[in-house]
């Protein structure tokens, strides 16, 4: 067995085995579904490599192109941002910015754009990066401030409504609403386990200060979701307000397992009472608003994430890029801009470099722009070798490498 499939099958052996089965499936798609599947082997591999000094930030640890998305926040605005925090650590700022600029590598060569384009999406993704950090001064983007592809994502974002989203999730037989296992990422659950989740979600809501007022629980399923995180536990759950007659939440409680960065970064990090407490820490600190219900709470010895599933939360499709070229370089120096922002944000946080030195690391680009190139195209190189080397193995059904359970 190969030293990636040994990697792939160590990575997931503690995540649901019929669920891994569909995280194979999806990462064979392509070698950019394949590199949000194996964000573990990129860090086992960078953490090995000579790349330029940079100062410890907060990072979310997974930052690709499409862990970016439009959100309606807890103060009911809409913004777009890094949306991802489940592999967030205290790192090297050049982490993020190498996971970016691979992702626009692989991403621009599965869709046959030629290395020229890619390079300039790199290039202006780095200068944007910079010019934010030089600046000092974080920036977020909502409807006002947006252009282009985002602000139509932002448009959307304001415009949608939950009788939208309870359409395509729920089903309503004899006048009661219940979630529909015929959507395609919704699994029924056994009776012990869906009685135990619902006790501690109606717990949750009367004893959280995080929770919603007046609202009860009327079902609960098993949640598919992601890439990377296809594997780890993930309920959906519809509530319904005991006030308002008609009126339902959708909230996902999500596991949160040790950060895929953890066996490999260097830094000391904060002693976090849970993997939750990591995760939603992080994102505060990062995000300039958080999606609402932001919590975090224990489940039969497990943690896990609680938060309100969102309407609408429109990211930069993979597919889209070639359909929208033109359109896609506003997007990527705003993806920049937000990097840089979340990073000054946080900065000087529990560890944290300050906003002054992060201002200095932006201004002496120079020094440390064309080896982080040269190092995030390497990486994506070395990433489209192994999705080959996954493929086949996959296709030796005999070899049995990808057994479950």
């Amino acid at each position: 067995m190969s030293k990636i499939i040994a990697q792939l099958k160590s990575f997931n052996a503690n995540r649901l085995p019929e669920m891994v089965k569909l995280k194979y499936e999806a990462m064979a798609e392509n070698a950019f579904r394949f590199f949000r599947g194996t964000c573990h082997i990129f860090y086992a591999r960078l953490s090995k490599l000579k790349i330029p000094k940079s100062p410890s930030v907060w990072i979310c640890g997974d930052l690709h192109l499409e862990n970016f998305g439009s959100y309606k926040a807890d103060n009911k605005l809409v913004y777009f941002d890094l949306n991802d925090f489940d592999e967030a650590a205290l790192a090297p700022a050049l982490w993020e910015v190498l996971r970016l600029l691979a992702s626009i590598f692989i991403a621009f060569d599965s869709l046959g754009i030629g290395d020229e384009q890619a390079m300039n999406m790199a290039l202006l993704f780095i200068k944007s990066y910079s010019s934010t950090l030089k600046e000092g001064k974080a920036i977020n983007i909502d409807p006002r401030t947006a252009k282009g592809i985002l602000k139509d994502f932002l448009k959307n974002a304001e415009e949608s409504t939950y009788a939208q989203i309870l359409h395509k999730r729920t089903a309503i037989a004899e006048d009661k609403v219940s979630l529909s296992l015929q959507h395609e990422k919704h699994f029924k659950l056994d009776k012990a386990l869906k009685k135990e989740l619902k006790a501690h979600m109606e717990e949750w809501i009367k004893t959280s200060s995080d929770g919603p007022y007046n609202y009860k629980v009327k079902d609960v399923v098993f949640r598919l979701a992601g890439t990377g995180s296809v594997g780890v536990k993930r309920y959906l759950f519809l509530l319904k307000s005991t006030n308002t007659k008609g009126k339902f939440l959708l909230v996902e409680m999500k596991q949160c397992l040790p950060s895929s960065l953890a066996p490999y970064h260097k830094i000391e990090q904060p002693n976090w009472e849970t993997e939750a407490d990591r995760v939603i820490s992080t994102q505060k600190r990062m995000q300039h608003m958080s999606a609402a219900l932001l919590s975090a709470t224990v489940f039969r010895a497990e943690a896990f994430l609680i938060q309100e599933l969102q309407p609408v939360k429109d990211t930069l499709v993979f597919k889209m890029i070639s359909d929208n070229y033109r359109d896609i370089y506003q997007v990527i120096h705003d993806m920049g801009v937000l990097t840089a922002s979340a990073q000054l944000r946080s900065g000087g946080i529990s560890g944290s470099a300050t906003i002054d030195e992060l201002m200095k690391f932006g201004q002496s680009q120079s020094h440390w722009q064309d080896k982080t190139l040269e190092t995030a195209r390497q990486l994506a190189d070395q990433t489209n070798q192994d999705y080959q080397e996954f493929l086949s193995a996959r296709d030796a059904q005999s070899s049995g490498i990808f057994d479950v359970g």
